[in-house]
């Protein structure tokens, strides 16, 4: 095997990740819990930070849509995709695929849609 074909094969190995994962958060939110206990932040502080939540929130949904869309164009069944929904049936990702169809066809024109509503912001 030659170096590119070598390289090739590594890369084919790797996986992408979430930029933060459950557990991430779990650390994050035992720490701040406790410095908001000790009176270190005060309730101004505390809205901030819900609105940066909350933003963060929506842009977690949309990677979840996107990678459900990528999933599908890579040819994931249903079958295969349901268990992360939480439900071992397909009615889930199949009700919300219908959904981002409505305004999107792929995973590429999903990301421009992103695109052009952060513009908008």
């Amino acid at each position: 095997m030659d170096d590119q074909n070598a390289v090739a094969a590594e890369n084919a190995g790797e996986r992408i990740h979430a930029p933060v994962t459950a557990a991430d958060v779990l650390r994050w939110l035992e720490e701040a819990a406790e410095t908001v206990r000790s009176g270190e932040v005060d309730p101004e502080a505390l809205i901030v930070l819900l609105g940066e939540l909350r933003e963060a929130s929506t842009a977690f949904a949309n990677a979840s849509d996107w990678a459900l869309l990528a999933a599908r164009e890579a040819g994931a069944s249903l079958r295969q995709i349901a268990p992360v929904f939480g439900k071992g049936y397909v009615r889930a990702p199949a009700a919300r695929l219908e959904k981002l169809h409505r305004e999107v066809l792929s995973s590429e024109q999903f990301i421009e849609l992103m695109r052009r509503r952060a513009a908008r912001v």
